[in-house]
């Protein structure tokens, strides 16, 4: 059993780890042959387990992958086109002023607190502590999701309750706990800086407003992208790029583990709302998360999948940052969640061994995505 094999057929009963060692020899021994057949768009899936693998092109990306009875997006490499409003389209000048905004502390009430002080470059565009803080040392109630990737989801926050990547740019701004500023206040002030008066005029032909500033921010949002990844490189026909550990790991993520029920397609998230019964941990005693965007039962404790690409960046984990490490959130993932009365159904307990748990996690590893080259932006006066 190679792990392709294992991917096609749905294995989801993965041999003991001597018997999987001595069938990767085998596998060197017909790849070429498998290769021919694989990317000659004649592949052919067998089995009916688990999962089951449709798309007869190619096996990630262009298709749909079932398993448990699902059918769901299969993962791939991202789209070489980041969704643009067609009423906020990206040009350079504009990318460069939403980076200025992005960096800029004027936008909170006492100076300091900017999108990057959460969101920082270097650490996944994410925050390294559990909880953020914002103007006053004031604790922000859930861990700062990364901005990788953002402009691909329709919605944003871990409830939901931004629409697009505007709404979620000023939202930050009016919150007590984070940026404790007003609209208002924060025009006023960029309207007194020179260089933010002269950009707006150029960029948008006017002077400095909250509409300008939400669409400046998150077209420069729209930037920060996750890709070229082992993964991708591995998957677009470079076959030495993933450590036949971490392919092994895929297998798993596809199969036994289940991962790909709700991380999948080509950002690896279904962009869904699902209960895991994450410990609530921090400050917020109690959480309904989705449920207070659509005060639906079913909603209650329910929180948006994240993107796994770049994920060794963002640690900690989950809504409120209960997880430090990937190793304590494939335990929690692969003992069925935690007891909660709305636990999602896609939640089972899944067996793996330890050997499988160091695989998986080596898979995950291989979604890191190439660095992004970054430094600080000089900022107007």
């Amino acid at each position: 059993m190679t792990p392709i094999d294992a991917i096609s057929k749905g294995h989801d009963c993965v041999e003991d780890d001597a018997n999987r060692r001595g069938n990767v020899m085998n596998l060197r021994k017909i790849l070429p042959v498998l290769l021919f057949f694989l990317f000659g768009g004649i592949f052919v899936s067998v089995g009916s387990g688990v999962a089951h693998q449709e798309s007869s092109s190619s096996m990630f990306g262009n298709g749909t992958f079932e398993i448990a009875g699902m059918r769901v997006p299969d993962i791939g490499p991202l789209p070489t086109a980041v969704p643009t409003p067609p009423m906020n389209l990206n040009y350079k000048s504009k990318t460069k002023l939403g980076e200025q905004l992005f960096f800029d502390g004027r936008l909170s009430r006492n100076g300091a607190i900017s999108c990057a002080f959460c969101h920082t470059p270097g650490l996944g565009f994410a925050d390294p502590k559990q909880v953020s803080i914002g103007v006053g040392g004031k604790q922000g109630g859930r861990q700062a999701p990364t901005v990788y990737n953002t402009g691909f989801n329709p919605v944003q926050f871990w409830d939901g309750r931004a629409g697009s990547l505007e709404e979620q740019a000023i939202g930050p701004i009016i919150n007590p706990v984070e940026m404790a500023e007003t609209h208002e206040n924060v025009v006023n002030k960029l309207n007194q800086i020179k260089g933010y008066v002269e950009q707006f005029q150029a960029v948008f032909g006017t002077t400095v407003n909250m509409q300008g500033i939400a669409e400046a921010i998150a077209a420069y949002e729209r930037t920060i992208i996750s890709t070229n990844s082992a993964f991708d490189k591995y998957v677009l026909g470079d076959k030495a790029a993933m450590s036949e550990e971490a392919q092994w790991g895929m297998a798993l993520f596809k199969g036994k583990a289940r991962c790909i029920l709700c991380h999948n397609g080509s950002n690896f998230t279904d962009n869904k709302f699902h209960n895991l019964g994450v410990p609530q941990v921090g400050p917020m005693k109690e959480d309904l998360g989705r449920y207070y965007v659509t005060r639906r039962p079913e909603d209650t404790g329910a929180f948006k999948t994240p993107t796994l690409r770049s994920i060794i960046e963002t640690a900690p984990y989950m809504h409120d940052g209960a997880f430090k490490t990937l190793e304590e959130v494939v335990d929690f993932i692969d003992a069925g969640g935690g007891a909660n009365q709305n636990l999602s159904p896609l939640m089972k307990p899944l067996g793996l061994s330890v050997a499988e748990k160091t695989e998986l996690i080596a898979f995950l590893h291989a979604l890191t995505g190439e660095e992004i080259p970054f430094k600080f932006p000089e900022l107007p006066e």
